[in-house]
């Protein structure tokens, strides 16, 4: 087609996206282009505009690492992460779901912890946190043999590819459900955290005169065949930052029972007082075990 005027170029790209085999990504790239194509009439992007977009989508692959997506953090910022999540989980978004966005910092093959042990792999200051969590399926029923891979901050708001004066691996662990799909273990008080601003995501929050902030919050990613994967977030609902989290993660379903306790630990000597217990159960719902891309090494 020999282009006449704007809506021309319209014309002509959805003729060739309607072109592709798969149905699937058919559907996907004619509704993207016409409203990508409908975006920039709204907004009459200037070719300097349209330049300025092209170099910070480069650059965001350019700050991403083995240790940092910086593409992630901006889906995450944008809220689309979040909308994807709730779209697809919980009976495609009419009920609540423990599912939440898997965020930037998950990495694969996190050492196996028996069930009681501790993932405070080096010297980590804070207050002993100890998390008994519950795997059933959505009819309330056990998921036993599940495994559960867990990871969250440090008491300074670091993940431990973000701090080198934390050890490799130090608060993740791999647990796996015992018959009543059970799995406990011993860490330490998380808090909140800012995320990374050094880059395009940290630009466009000053631009917005937006905070940088992440409630605290305990990660878990869970694994059992016959299930979708279970990517969860437990927040912490004392955090001042649990109502306007920088990347909208934070669902009623989602919020945990940090209880603070005062006095002794009952059977842990080395614990004093605070110490915080999280008792938290995570519904797994029917599908395929397809793991994700880790985002980062």
């Amino acid at each position: 087609m020999i282009i006449k005027n704007p809506q021309d170029v319209t014309a002509a790209a959805l003729a060739v996206m309607e072109q592709t085999t798969d149905p699937r990504l058919r559907e996907i790239m004619v509704s993207l282009v016409r409203h990508l194509h409908d975006f920039v009439r709204d907004v009459r992007l200037t070719e300097a505009e349209f330049r300025a977009a092209a170099k910070i989508i480069n650059e965001m692959g350019q700050l991403s690492t083995d240790t940092h997506n910086e593409t992630v953090l901006m889906a995450g910022s944008l809220g689309v992460s979040s909308l994807v999540c709730l779209l697809n989980n919980g009976d495609n978004g009419n009920t609540e779901t423990s599912q939440s966005l898997l965020g930037p910092f998950w990495r694969l093959n996190s050492p196996r912890v028996d069930n009681g042990g501790s993932i405070v792999r080096s010297d980590t200051p804070g207050p002993a946190l100890f998390v008994r969590g519950h795997v059933v399926d959505r009819s309330g029923k056990p998921v036993a043999g599940a495994e559960v891979d867990v990871w969250h901050a440090s008491p300074v708001g670091l993940y431990e590819n973000q701090d080198p004066d934390q050890a490799e691996m130090n608060l993740r662990g791999k647990f796996t459900t015992d018959s009543d799909g059970y799995f406990w273990f011993r860490t330490v008080m998380m808090i909140g955290y800012p995320i990374p601003t050094n880059g395009v995501v940290g630009r466009l929050l000053n631009a917005q005169n937006r905070h940088p902030y992440r409630p605290a919050h305990l990660h878990a990613l869970i694994v059992k065949e016959g299930f979708k994967v279970l990517i969860s977030q437990i927040y912490d609902p004392a955090d001042p930052h649990i109502e306007d989290d920088v990347q909208f993660g934070v669902t009623r379903a989602l919020l945990g029972d940090f209880v603070r306790h005062d006095d002794k630990h009952p059977s842990e000597a080395d614990v004093s007082a605070p110490w915080y217990s999280l008792d938290q159960v995570y519904v797994m719902e029917e599908g395929r075990a397809i793991l994700p891309m880790p985002p980062i090494k």
